[in-house]
């Protein structure tokens, strides 16, 4: 495995990493989860992620159950979580003080932890001034309960004001950013947060690498494999969101690629993400143990991405970004 560090701090943080989105408790109970942050592990990742909302709170309860089972030493580990939806009362989501402060304490409670390493905004809240979240982030990085704060699809334009804000209260910015990243959506990692990189040392921990499964090649002629995530009532729409003519057609242009580099679609997507070098760590999904380990060796193939590979792959997908002259 290889290990990055997380924009310009000091953590190291593994290139590839486990998050718990869909999977800890919509498919997987604690059992299950002990096998595949096990095979994790083994694979070198350190770093795995979750969210106050991931299967309304039960996802952090799993993960914590599982790791405090396997008997981790947590030093060993970097865990975050992220705040908004935390509820239905009118002070259970957002990121007010209020809310970020009960929210932390009761993520924290169902990890059975005593910090994150990282604690993410996990939207921007137009209803809450961005002062009072940097303030409050930085209180809850004082108590000692997270380490590192950031924000989670914000946009370039929020995430300056809130080092700016930051910079004028002599408080910490946010270290990280956790957009969509992979080879349907590029846009914002790889122009809109261009000047961030530089200006503020941002970190990110990309999400959605294989666009749901979509880029692993599993869905072809917009089947849908029973057990997958499209198959659960909660993402139908989604897949009828992304299973459509034009994305299909190039996940099949992509296909010839993989199997000249003799590596399967998945970790083509995958080791594509992980090539750029504003990325710290893709946090990839699998609800079975032989997905994680396939998922894992696509940190083999990053040498295998040659600029000649990278310029066909961009020929099929044809979208990359035009980058504006400044940023070039």
């Amino acid at each position: 495995m290889e290990y990055r560090h997380l924009g310009r701090t000091g953590l190291k943080v593994s290139a590839l990493s486990y998050g718990a989105w869909v999977s800890f408790g919509n498919q997987l109970d604690v059992k299950d989860a002990k096998l595949l942050l096990h095979r994790c592990r083994e694979a070198g990742v350190n770093f795995f992620d979750n969210a106050e909302v991931y299967a309304n709170g039960r996802a952090e309860e799993i993960m914590g159950a599982a790791i405090k089972e396997l008997g981790w030493k947590r030093s060993d580990i970097v865990i975050s979580t992220k705040l908004f939806w935390g509820g239905q009362g009118p002070n259970d989501k957002g990121l007010s003080r209020k809310h970020i402060i009960e929210g932390i304490k009761a993520s924290l409670k169902r990890l059975d932890m005593e910090y994150v390493d990282l604690l993410y905004c996990h939207r921007p809240d137009a209803s809450t001034p961005i002062e009072e979240t940097v303030r409050a982030m930085n209180w809850v990085i004082d108590q000692g309960w997270a380490f590192y704060w950031g924000t989670s699809e914000w946009s370039a334009q929020q995430i300056t004001q809130a080092w700016e804000i930051a910079n004028r209260l002599d408080l910490i910015g946010p270290a990280m950013e956790q957009p969509e990243y992979n080879l349907l959506a590029r846009d914002k990692v790889e122009v809109e947060y261009a000047p961030l990189y530089k200006n503020y040392g941002l970190g990110l921990t990309t999400w959605s690498p294989l666009a749901s499964g979509v880029l692993s090649g599993k869905y072809s002629e917009g089947v849908i494999p029973e057990g997958s995530r499209f198959a659960l009532e909660n993402y139908k729409s989604l897949a009828n969101r992304s299973l459509v003519d034009d994305i299909l057609s190039k996940v099949e242009k992509l296909k010839p690629i993989a199997a000249e580099l003799n590596v399967p679609m998945s970790q083509l997507a995958i080791a594509w993400c992980a090539k750029n070098p504003n990325v710290s760590s893709v946090i990839t999904g699998a609800t079975k143990e032989y997905q994680v380990v396939e998922n894992m060796k696509a940190i083999e193939i990053l040498p295998k991405l040659t600029p000649d590979v990278l310029k066909r792959i961009d020929s099929v997908v044809h979208n990359k970004p035009k980058q504006p002259d400044q940023y070039r």
